[in-house]
């Protein structure tokens, strides 16, 4: 019961306040905050080695054809279906859409290819004023 009651001398009732600890706020305030550290605390953690998946992107859909660089496994490069030098990637890339376009560009790299060598055309696309830099994958085959 929440208190008792005391009649006292003179008749009238009176209520005394029952020094009870209602612990039910307490409890479901810690059960949200048990819930929320649970969630979050994989999140926190830094340097956690990655297996990153295959993609089961979606086909894209534009009414222009995009720039392409396709890197081969032997590390040679064609700038849309042209052969071109490394060297000469950020001049003709200028040539093409000026410095800083906000054009997207599209890089295909073959699975044998270094990552170091997809890594030195991504900042070398980057350099010739390129932002939107996406990499090309081929669907899971089930």
């Amino acid at each position: 019961m929440a208190g008792s009651v005391d009649t006292g001398g003179n008749g009238r009732r009176r209520w005394k306040p029952n020094a009870e600890i209602n612990v039910t706020p307490f409890v479901d305030v810690m059960l949200v905050l048990l819930i929320v550290f649970m969630v979050s605390a994989p999140l926190l953690t830094v340097g956690i080695e990655v297996d990153l998946p295959d993609t089961e992107a979606r086909a894209m859909t534009t009414s222009e054809e995009p720039i392409t660089i396709t890197i081969q496994a032997d590390g040679t490069l064609f700038l849309m279906e042209t052969p071109i030098e490394f060297d000469a990637l950020s001049p003709r890339l200028q040539a093409i859409a000026g410095v800083g376009s906000e054009a997207r560009i599209y890089i295909r790299a073959d699975d044998g290819a270094e990552y170091g060598e997809v890594m030195r055309v991504m900042a070398r696309v980057s350099a010739a004023g390129y932002a939107n830099i996406g990499l090309v994958t081929d669907p899971i085959s089930e």
